[in-house]
């Protein structure tokens, strides 16, 4: 899970990326509103975690911004700023949950798998497809109750596909999942881990909608 940690406190930034790597999270960490307003615009993160207090203007403006434009994101902030107000105006300014410094950090890494889940559409840690499962949090997936075996991009693939199961992921959606910014795929890289699961998995479970991209069957 990619997740966009926009904290201006060095020490506190540092803690919280090091500990969401250690977790299995994939971690972009900015220190301001513009850099993480830039972040949300040009990558697509799994989920935001936002601090309210930046240097460069509130973090409200990034959540603000990003609801406008129909980003749906999930947000938890973080903040020290822990009166019944600020709350209820995070919350409704669009943030999914609060969380008040100083927390737990398993709570927190809890409350990240949680909202990845039901914004993807799922209750439980496992994604149940019909006969196929996926447990994104140990990069597991069973087929029939037999376990599929795929490398960290084929199930990276199949992650992103399942996320928005029964509905059209385009190639360039695909790429942006699967590579750190600067890194050049090959020109079919996709098209090759797509043959690869269908191999795995059965020809008829992902269909090409030509000219726009690739869709998981929900069931």
């Amino acid at each position: 899970m990619r997740i966009l940690l926009v904290e201006d406190d060095d020490q506190l930034g540092a803690a919280l990326s090091r500990s969401l790597i250690q977790a299995g999270f994939e971690v972009a960490w900015v220190r301001g509103a513009q850099d993480g307003d830039l972040h949300l615009r040009t990558r697509t993160y799994d989920a935001l975690l936002l601090d309210l207090g930046l240097p460069d203007g509130s973090g409200l403006r990034i959540l603000r911004a990003m609801r406008r434009r129909d980003d749906r994101t999930p947000v938890i902030i973080l903040t020290a700023r822990d009166g019944i107000e600020d709350r209820v105006l995070g919350l409704d300014e669009g943030a999914d949950d609060y969380l008040v410094k100083p927390f737990a950090v398993p709570e927190l890494h809890s409350r990240i798998r949680a909202l990845v889940r039901r914004s993807a559409g799922f209750a439980a840690r496992q994604w149940v497809l019909g006969d196929l499962v996926l447990e994104p949090e140990l990069q597991a997936a069973n087929l029939k109750g037999e376990p599929v075996i795929l490398s960290p991009r084929e199930f990276q693939v199949l992650y992103l596909l399942a996320r928005s199961a029964g509905r059209v992921v385009s190639r360039a959606q695909l790429e942006e999942g699967i590579f750190d910014l600067g890194e050049e795929p090959e020109s079919n890289t996709i098209e090759v881990h797509i043959h690869r699961l269908r191999r795995k998995l059965g020809h008829r479970r992902i269909r090409t909608i030509r000219g726009l991209g690739y869709l998981l069957e929900s069931a």
